[in-house]
């Protein structure tokens, strides 16, 4: 049988199995012997030993679309990252570092603002303005009038997602309002491990629908770009593309070269200015970073 890992918790691999629930597995000694170590995300096949109990073994980790370190997890198709509208204000320049490195990864990602039942239509092209050329849907929700949690459910559908933002944008309410209508049981992981209830914050796949999951990951306040040359930083800037071809110079930076048409481009509006500023600030961190 084949199925996805969804939680790993003091040597036990939680393994959902479409159409059968979850299974409770160990992974063979080979693994060890080989240096691999079984991640959330990964397809796994297995061989059950007690399907009462729902027990079995991991025997073989299926090949990984990708692999992220923090948080530790693998086969992430694409990545929504959720912000505030408002309450609190948006910070653009860590949402750039979130897809900076998601680009890195070549993870697809898709912006979502919560709390727009607080902001006007203005205020919602405002910053639909500032992401126009940054390649990646721009959905806006309400947690709490139940708007726009169809649109991210249907986004989802039949992938795996990993969830992030900062703390007190909602993210917890829309992740709860995507699970309402999940049919499996939550606690049936606790019920399997009682010790699973009170330990450290571990990456667990959540089961939207039967091939559809989201990572919940904790919410972070700052994130720094890591393994970035300077000269690589442009690379991650969709909104750059169509004007780079035009510098003076090829391998422009856009920073202090002359006849620039990336600048120029800013100064006309062609650019967001906002967003310009945060990779003229991520580009001076990759510069001055020591190297060791």
């Amino acid at each position: 049988m084949q199925g996805k890992i969804i939680k790993g918790i003091a040597g036990f691999y939680y393994v959902h199995i479409a159409g059968h629930g979850i299974y409770e597995c160990k992974a063979k000694g080979v693994f060890r012997k080989n240096h691999e170590k079984p991640l959330v995300g990964d397809n796994v096949a297995l061989d059950v030993l007690d399907e009462k109990t729902k027990e079995g073994n991991i025997t073989e980790i299926l090949p990984r679309q990708n692999e992220l370190i923090r948080p530790a997890v693998a086969n992430v198709d694409q990545a929504l990252v959720i912000f505030a509208a408002t309450k609190p204000e948006p910070n653009f320049n860590l949402l750039d570092r979130f897809l900076l490195m998601m680009h890195q990864k070549e993870i697809p990602c898709i912006i979502c603002f919560n709390k727009d039942d607080l902001i006007d239509v203005k205020k919602q092209e405002q910053i639909m303005a500032i992401y126009e050329k940054a390649e990646c849907p721009i959905l806006f929700a309400s947690a709490k009038e139940d708007r726009g949690i169809a649109k991210i459910r249907e986004c989802l559908k039949g992938k795996t997602t990993t969830v992030a933002g900062p703390s007190g944008v909602g993210k917890s309410s829309i992740i709860n309002k995507l699970q309402k209508e999940v049919k499996m049981q939550t606690g049936e992981i606790s019920n399997k491990i009682e010790r699973g209830k009170h330990t450290t914050r571990h990456s667990e796949l959540i089961t939207v629908e039967e091939d559809t999951y989201i990572l919940d990951t904790p919410g972070f306040s700052s994130l720094a770009v890591f393994d970035c040359e300077k000269e690589e930083v442009k690379k991650f800037y969709p909104d750059f593309v169509e004007y780079e071809p035009y510098c003076r110079f090829q391998g422009c930076n856009h920073v202090n070269e002359p006849d620039c048409e990336v600048k120029e481009a800013v100064s006309r509006g062609e650019i967001n200015t906002l967003r310009y500023e945060n990779y003229l600030q991520i580009y001076e961190e990759c510069r001055t970073r020591k190297k060791y």
